[in-house]
């Protein structure tokens, strides 16, 4: 009986046990780790960045951890960046440098020569000058276009249109510059010859904010310097009730409603031969599976459009190998996406509570939340006094409105009168 129980505590302890020492070390572990995110944040942050450099979902959660700590997160750049992330400090106080190892085509070897050249030359002020005395047989004509459309040669004046068409010319005239340094010939003024003026950036058609985006995620596998999302902010917070890191947890079924970009459309067949698709929602938390059933795909199928920003209703659809999985019931592109907004609200305020001057702290708030929306207020004195008002400033009474109202004057205080 004693072997049967003691057999039976070894199994029960088997399903998820640590001996004492291994129980340990992690335990130090995690004391170390959060004792470095709390005292080092950004110094943290960077290394745990570098440590996932590769793999793209974690890079960008990790940089949305980086802004809701309030860690700039600043992006590649050949006159800053070393080939990791790198904490480091500007103007505006501390960040993280995008490394330029996170470059796609972007390899050790032409980091090493660009942070060569750049100790050299102390800074690049031009995409001829970096042409000129970053080793082009390190660098080719590949990286450099990388590092354009990343952003990371921003600094070098001119757009990246405009750096993209001169970037022949200038690798030619570097070519030849180091060539001749090679064998000796520092031209025939010699030294001379250095202040000649560089050749004039060609003109081209402005980027399209689109278009910088896109290039960005071409080659950093995120966007840096922005979100196509950026300008639906109003929106999505009225109209969205999930993001793709808040998806996990939900029973299959339950109700979602999340905004993003479609990417990675891709359109199959059933084994009936009936149609169907498979895409991707990204949004600035990370990305969710959606399916489009063969079921829904006449109506919806016109609607995937590829880096379309869209407000995605569905249900959930969470399987083992992907707890976030969505089934996608409705596409709306956010540019036709509508926030039913409410003609007349009413505030009840209880005044001469708690020293607290809710009017004055109403109409501050009114004045930062202008709209389309009349508002009546009930003053209320218990016992004493109730007076209606009618506030001649309209308001929007979005999520960020509503709660503001209850912070200022209490749960329950809003009554929609006109639909």
């Amino acid at each position: 009986k004693k072997a049967e129980k003691l057999f039976d505590l070894m199994e029960q302890f088997a399903g998820y046990g640590f001996n004492k020492s291994h129980s340990a070390a992690y335990a130090f572990l995690a004391y170390v780790t959060a004792y470095l995110k709390a005292h080092y944040p950004v110094d943290f942050m960077a290394a745990l960045l570098t440590s996932e450099t590769g793999n793209t979902p974690k890079v960008v959660k990790y940089i949305n951890e980086c802004r809701e700590m309030s860690i700039r997160v600043l992006p590649p750049d050949v006159n800053a960046s070393n080939y990791m992330f790198t904490p480091t400090r500007d103007s505006e106080g501390d960040a993280v440098r995008f490394g330029l190892g996170a470059v796609k085509n972007v390899g050790q070897g032409a980091v090493e020569a660009i942070i060569r050249a750049r100790e050299e030359v102390g800074r690049f002020t031009s995409i001829f000058q970096f042409c000129e005395h970053a080793d082009m047989s390190a660098i080719n004509r590949r990286v450099i276009e990388s590092l354009i459309k990343a952003g990371a040669m921003d600094g070098l004046g001119g757009t990246r249109p405009q750096l993209l068409l001169a970037l022949d010319k200038a690798i030619e005239s570097g070519v030849a510059a180091q060539r001749d340094k090679a064998s000796g010939q520092g031209g025939l003024f010699g030294g001379l010859m250095e202040s000649h003026p560089e050749p004039q950036l060609p003109k081209a058609p402005a980027e399209t904010l689109k278009e910088k985006l896109s290039g960005e995620k071409e080659m950093l596998g995120f966007y840096v310097t922005g979100h196509p999302l950026d300008a639906y902010e109003e929106k999505i917070a009225e109209l969205a009730n999930f993001n793709s890191s808040t998806l996990e947890g939900l029973e299959k079924g339950a109700d979602v409603a999340m905004c993003g970009v479609l990417t990675g459309i891709q359109r199959r067949r059933t084994k009936e031969g009936k149609p169907w698709a498979l895409a991707t929602i990204e949004d600035r938390h990370g990305t969710t599976e959606g399916l489009v059933f063969s079921t829904s795909f006449e109506s919806l199928g016109p609607l995937l459009v590829e880096d379309q920003a869209v407000l995605i209703r569905g249900t959930a659809l969470p399987e083992e190998d992907n707890p976030t999985k969505v089934s996608i019931k409705e596409i709306i592109a956010l540019d036709n996406a509508r926030v039913s907004l409410p003609s007349l609200i009413s505030i009840k305020v209880y005044v001469g509570r708690n020293g607290i001057d809710r009017p004055a702290e109403l109409l501050n708030l009114f004045s930062r939340k202008p709209g389309e929306t009349q508002v009546r207020l009930r003053l209320e004195n218990p016992r004493d006094f109730s007076v209606i008002l009618d506030v001649p400033t309209k308001v929007r009474p979005d999520r960020e409105f509503k709660a503001e109202i209850e912070r200022i004057c209490g749960p329950g205080m809003v009554d929609v009168l006109g639909g």
